[in-house]
């Protein structure tokens, strides 16, 4: 069995080609899902993602395909397999990737749970994890106020 990686520590991962590469330092060694009905579009289930800062390192950008899905994120897909890559918050270049990109062993288990009021009722996860509701993670990063809601939450 594999060690954890260290908390300061970068990880690699890759699409299901192996065509697009991603490398660095996640801000927290925990996984996050997004419930809302963006996300369930995107992945068939919540985006179940890990949070890296904008020094990230992308390899064969190329293959990236990037989606403007609202005023203030992107999403990237890999153009040639199509896995879902990440989720980027433009204002702070922050970037949220799916945790399936990396090893099993790099993150701690599931800590919060956001757009928990669009959740539908085919899906629960047993983590004791935080819980926001869609105005609740609005507020906490202050986008989107006027235009917030399940079409467009992010």
């Amino acid at each position: 069995m594999a060690s954890k990686p260290l908390e300061n520590q970068p990880i690699e991962g890759h699409c299901l080609c192996g065509a697009v590469t991603v490398r660095g330092t996640p801000v927290r060694r925990h996984v996050e899902a997004c419930h809302c009905e963006m996300c369930r579009r995107w992945n068939g289930l919540a985006f179940l993602g890990a949070q890296f800062g904008p020094e990230v390192e992308i390899g064969g950008e190329d293959h990236v395909v990037r989606y403007r899905s609202s005023d203030w994120a992107e999403r990237g897909f890999c153009g040639r397999c199509g896995s879902s890559l990440f989720y980027h918050y433009i204002p702070n270049g922050n970037h949220s990737f799916t945790a399936g990109l990396f090893p099993d062993d790099a993150f701690l288990p599931l800590s919060e749970e956001i757009f928990i009021d669009e959740k539908p009722a085919y899906y629960a996860f047993d983590a004791d994890s935080e819980k926001l509701t869609g105005p609740e993670v609005m507020a906490k990063f202050g986008v989107g106020q006027e235009s917030a809601g399940s079409s467009d939450g992010d």
